[in-house]
């Protein structure tokens, strides 16, 4: 049997400031980039620096079934499956998207309205 590594604690580290900045957003452009930014970081910890994602790696997908879209460049880096498939990380990852993704969904459909906040 095989041991699975747990980033909850990680998870609960990054998770205040991530409510905070996606509740915050003003854009869908921002919610993507709060969604990068801290992903980029739950990598970085969670591998302990061997596995790095820049802003291009990492993407919210607001529709279709899957959430999120992690780019070749870090799936093919050294590591990154060890980490990826004996972890928590990919429901860890999909509760972040989904939250950026309902967001994001909200500013969408109500693009008027943060119009008007954002010239007030």
């Amino acid at each position: 049997m095989t041991r699975q590594q747990s980033f909850t604690r990680i998870e609960n580290e990054l998770l205040p400031r991530f409510r905070k900045q996606v509740s915050e957003a003003e854009t869908t452009g921002e919610v993507q980039k709060f969604f990068r930014h801290c992903l980029r970081d739950l990598f970085a910890q969670a591998s302990a620096g061997r596995v790095s994602a820049a802003d291009e790696d990492i993407s919210l997908l607001p529709e279709g079934e899957e959430t999120f879209r992690i780019g070749d460049r870090v799936r093919s880096a050294p590591g990154f499956a060890e980490i990826w498939e004996a972890s928590d990380l990919p429901q860890i990852f999909t509760r972040f998207a989904e939250a950026a993704r309902n967001r994001f969904r909200h500013l969408a459909k109500n693009p008027e309205k943060t119009e008007a906040k954002i010239r007030m």
